[in-house]
């Protein structure tokens, strides 16, 4: 069924948690930061929050498992999807949900680690078909977060099927999709869904947080209460996202909060950022040389 353009089951409402779960349903934020990357938020106080909350959660730092082992350490009475968010050397974002912490760390060690740049937070030297071959090896449940931002980045999958810097069949690499996402605008988490709809993928929603007020404001929502049958839920389109994303002046105060963090890499994430956006200068350059069927001009 259709609500307002999405489906029944991407609703953009606050999440009313205790509902939720005396519904049958497990909430948990699949989409969040901690200190272990480029926020503040120290784990504890994550999983403290969440279990007050009555949510669960998936620790996704960027590039490293770290921050998801500290809190599986800690045994905390919440459910705990290991998870890394893990960027391409062509700007995509991944998010990799795993079974087993094991598996996730020795995908690490193997895959991720040695192919880090200066700037660990952002791009890897894997390209995104080489990141979706080498997680096809593991089990894992990928899922293309942000797949339409942010702003002119080309941090999202489908932004780069769009612009051709990627083909079309990229999306059946993947599991799932992230059709609500904090910190894009609701018009493109709309986007995000019906692109999850038409590719029959499973739906996944998260805060993509980086402080505590972000967390548990947007919750995946499953029937299964352990690891395995959540992600398998996801996997057989058997969840739920609700939640709504962050208002213009959040955005600002966690994109100020985020500049800090980056500043011992400036020109290393300069450098990835110029990399990455090449695509668009080559393209926006074509388009302007004679000749180009876009200039309506003839070369002489």
């Amino acid at each position: 069924m259709q609500n307002d353009g999405v489906l029944e089951n991407v609703r953009f409402e606050r999440p009313m948690v205790e509902h939720i779960r005396k519904s049958g349903f497990h909430p948990v934020d699949m989409h969040f930061h901690t200190n272990h990357s480029d926020a503040y938020t120290k784990v504890q106080s994550a999983l403290t929050l969440a279990k007050k909350k009555g949510v669960g959660l998936a620790i996704t730092d960027h590039n490293t498992p770290s921050g998801a082992v500290e809190a599986h350490r800690m045994r905390p009475e919440v459910l705990l999807i290991p998870g890394m968010e893990v960027s391409a050397d062509d700007g995509p974002h991944i998010l990799l949900y795993f079974y087993e912490i094991p598996e996730m760390v020795d995908f690490y060690k193997r895959e991720i680690e040695r192919r880090k740049g200066k700037s660990s937070y952002m791009a890897t030297s894997l390209s995104t078909v080489d990141l979706l071959e080498s997680s096809a090896r593991y089990n894992c449940v990928r899922a293309a977060a942000h797949p339409y931002g942010y702003l002119i980045f080309n941090k999202g999958v489908a932004k780069c099927i769009e612009k051709q810097y990627l083909g079309e069949e990229t999306l059946s690499r993947f599991e799932a999709i992230e059709v609500i996402n904090g910190g894009m605008r609701r018009n493109l988490n709309r986007k995000a869904s019906d692109l999850a709809v038409r590719k029959g993928l499973g739906l996944v929603g998260g805060t993509d947080g980086h402080t505590l007020k972000d967390l548990g404001n947007i919750v995946t929502c499953a029937e299964s209460a352990d690891v395995e049958g959540f992600l398998n839920d996801v996997v057989h389109r058997q969840s739920f996202v609700v939640g709504r994303e962050k208002n213009l002046l959040d955005k600002s105060l966690t994109a100020a909060l985020l500049m800090t963090r980056y500043v011992p890499y400036t020109v290393p994430s300069i450098a990835v950022h110029y990399r990455q956006n090449m695509p668009r200068v080559r393209r926006f350059v074509r388009r302007r040389t004679p000749g180009h069927p876009k200039t309506g001009t003839k070369a002489k």
